[in-house]
Parts: C-alpha cells; structure tokens; sequence
C-alpha cells in the first residue's frame, strides 16, 4: 500500500496536520456559535416589525370595513402614513 519513503514523510508531517485539523475545528465551531448568536439577534427584532405590521393591519381593517365616507378614509389613510414616517 504505503512504501517506506512515503511512511518515512507521513509520520513527521502527521503531528503538523493533527495540529491544523484540530485549529481548523476548533474555528468552524466558533464560526457556528456566532452564527446561532445572529440569527438569535435577527430573531429577537423581528417581533418588532411584525407587531408593528399586525397594527397596521389592524387599522386598515377597521377602515375598511368602517362605513364613513371617501373623504374621512383618505383622511385616515394619510394619518397612517405620517404615523409610519414619525
């Protein structure tokens, strides 16, 4: 399988390699926990805008099916807009 020589230059190298494996693991692993750590985070903010989605949901619901008129619905919807952008 192996001749001499090749065992002769794989024996020295194989506590060098050992080494490169072990410090390669050892980033692939710190590498997955801070991606876990983001997609914490992400996780955490995305409640935010999503209530804030189901708000304005809400309001566009209740102007909808709200009898009023156009003018008081243009009105409301304009007030939607100034509320998102304050």
């Amino acid at each position: 399988m192996f001749d001499l020589d090749a065992l002769l230059v794989l024996i020295p190298l194989a506590p060098f390699m050992l080494g490169g494996l072990a410090i390669w693991t050892k980033h692939q692993r710190k590498t997955l926990e801070l991606q876990i750590e983001l997609a914490k985070a992400q996780a955490a903010v995305r409640p935010a805008v999503d209530d804030r989605t189901e708000q304005r949901l809400r309001t566009l619901e209740r102007i909808i099916t709200d009898g009023r008129g156009r003018d008081d619905l243009a009105q409301q919807i304009e007030n939607l807009r100034a509320k998102q952008l304050s």
